[in-house]
């Protein structure tokens, strides 16, 4: 029996919830977001459970995850010529925004250890123009925010917390992955912990960033004082429908990420005495969107769990971003650790709150099998 993929029902929590929300929009008539109140509400649950004792953060909706960081960096008035110092191991959706904004996406390397950026190779990669860094908690593992974050301060830059893999994710403190970055950035894509197949949520403890990227979400359109569009903005509203479901799945965050996290503490005991397999060595408070593995020859590992079952995808990517013929102009070599992870030693095995203790015990006997081979 294949396991559970987020691509069929058996893999997700989507149900009677969902459903109902659906049927709300629907008999309500009202399908956009600029009139209705489901996306309004949704702002306000996600704001709720991301708040800390000191402060409740304020919360934009929009289109898709790529959207909320385009949201955080229009606000932060990233422009033509701004630098960006951001990670090469990432979906593309991460650089896109800094690209529509005129801006130049500078890539600096990653830990060996997890593939999240060194904070040294960010403190080496800050010029005079350089105006932000954006984190990303990469897999659901905690990137070093602390570090980070007096980096930025220290040369006045604004940090954006890409946690669109990192939902519910806590740094070793049990700190929220979220809640250090001048805007985090969440993602409800098909793929991700929850989904309304697409959609973005922006949150920010700052007033100022949180109307200027609600303004940029609605084409720069303050609706309370008539049609008047103060600034450059974009349509990326979320449909009601999409609010809907969120807001169902939302109500089910919690308990997706406990069960993820019990079945890799599953995985690590059983993995204990198989010194071929390395998993991340910082678990406490990972959010475990995919499970990553260092091994050596990820290819010849993803073939053999691919033949027994178990499928797996070397490198993540199949180059870093900066190699796309998208971004011209990057020589290889620029980030030697990401670039060896990518082609040699990282390798991702989906993860899901829908596998069983046996789809698990079936899994590490796998990686056993092919360790022994």
């Amino acid at each position: 029996m294949p396991l559970p993929t987020v691509l069929e029902p058996r893999g997700r929590t989507l149900g009677a919830e969902e459903r109902a929300a659906v049927l709300r929009v629907l008999d309500s008539a009202v399908l956009c977001s600029s009139f209705g109140g489901e996306a309004r509400s949704l702002e306000s649950e996600m704001s709720r459970l991301y708040a800390t004792p000191d402060a409740v953060p304020e919360t934009v909706a929009c289109s898709s995850g790529t959207a909320a960081l385009h949201l955080a960096l229009a606000a932060a008035g990233i422009g033509p010529g701004d630098e960006v110092i951001t990670t090469p191991v990432s979906d593309f959706g991460t650089v896109a925004p800094v690209l529509a904004q005129g801006g130049r996406a500078v890539f600096a390397d990653v830990r060996a250890e997890d593939g999240n950026l060194d904070p040294a190779a960010v403190e080496a990669a800050v010029t005079d123009r350089t105006k932000a860094v954006i984190a990303v908690h990469l897999f659901g593992g905690a990137a070093d925010v602390d570090a980070l974050r007096a980096i930025c301060d220290r040369h006045s830059l604004v940090l954006v917390e890409d946690s669109a893999q990192a939902w519910l994710g806590a740094d070793a403190s049990g700190r929220l992955l979220g809640t250090v970055g001048d805007v985090a950035c969440f993602s409800l894509q098909q793929f991700k912990h929850i989904t309304a197949g697409d959609g973005g949520l922006a949150l920010t403890r700052d007033p100022a960033l949180a109307r200027r990227m609600r303004l940029f979400m609605d084409k720069g359109w303050d609706r309370s004082e008539g049609r008047i569009h103060r600034v450059m903005g974009l349509n990326y509203r979320m449909p009601e429908l999409s609010a809907a479901v969120a807001r169902a799945q939302l109500g089910k965050v919690t308990d997706v990420v406990r069960v993820r996290r019990e079945r890799a503490g599953q995985l690590a005991e059983v993995l204990r005495d198989v010194p071929a397999v390395r998993m991340p060595r910082r678990r406490q408070g990972h959010a475990w969107w995919v499970m990553p593995l260092l091994v050596d020859d990820n290819a010849r590992w993803a073939r053999a769990l691919d033949e027994l079952g178990v499928p797996a995808l070397p490198g993540y990517l199949e180059r870093p971003l900066y190699a796309n013929p998208a971004l011209p102009g990057h020589q290889p070599g620029l980030c030697p650790r990401a670039e060896e992870l990518i082609a040699r030693t990282l390798l991702v095995l989906p993860w899901n709150e829908r596998y069983s203790p046996g789809d698990v015990d079936r899994i590490a006997r796998a990686l056993r099998e092919v360790a022994a081979g």
